[in-house]
């Protein structure tokens, strides 16, 4: 049965995002197209009619995930009246720390990212950098320094954290990575203020 332009676009837009969620919680090479496919409720068959590639579709489900996490720092942001401490206990909440297929990509898949093709490092750059901007946005860097090294030192911080935390099967020690990288950036953050007041 022929399937309509619109049913095709709602298929693929379910794939992708059927695929940012798997992806983040199997890694890249962590599941099969067969199985991607029927997770979406559709089958392999019409795969390669919407997608070139599974490159190609860890490319486009990578964007949709970085930009719903780009969207979720945007949203924590705006409805704290202390935006870097609402974004940190997000961020390196333990459950946050859990939800590792709703949770963020960059640490969910950056480390597969960095050993594929250039057009998803290309991905992950821009995802990057959009979440630097948000950081740039309620971080305040020490007098002389760029705003941009403070956010990359946040958001490396709050991204190798989350990765380790997840890494080890000791719940204390995943919460203590969680607990000191929080404590690190509004720690950082708080001497940089009153540095500034001084």
């Amino acid at each position: 049965m022929r399937v309509s332009r619109a049913q095709a676009q709602e298929n693929r837009r379910t794939v992708i995002d059927v695929a940012s969620r798997l992806f983040r919680a199997r890694g890249f090479d962590g599941i099969g197209l067969n199985d991607l496919m029927r997770g979406a409720g559709l089958t392999q068959g019409g795969f390669y009619k919407q997608f070139q590639s599974k490159e190609d579709l860890v490319v486009q489900a990578s964007a949709n995930a970085l930009e719903s996490g780009a969207a979720k720092w945007a949203e924590v942001v705006a409805k704290a009246r202390k935006p870097l401490r609402a974004l940190v206990s997000f961020y390196l909440s333990e459950r946050h720390c859990h939800e590792t297929a709703e949770g963020c990509a960059l640490s969910a898949l950056g480390s597969d990212a960095a050993r594929r093709s250039p057009a998803l490092r290309q991905t992950f750059e821009a995802g990057i950098k959009s979440h630097l901007d948000i950081l740039d946005g309620i971080v305040a860097p020490a007098a002389g320094e760029d705003v941009r090294d403070r956010s990359i030192v946040a958001l490396s911080t709050m991204v190798g954290a989350l990765v380790l935390s997840r890494a080890v099967n000791d719940k204390r020690l995943s919460e203590s990575f969680l607990r000191a990288a929080a404590n690190g950036v509004l720690l950082e953050q708080s001497l940089h203020a009153d540095h500034d007041r001084s």
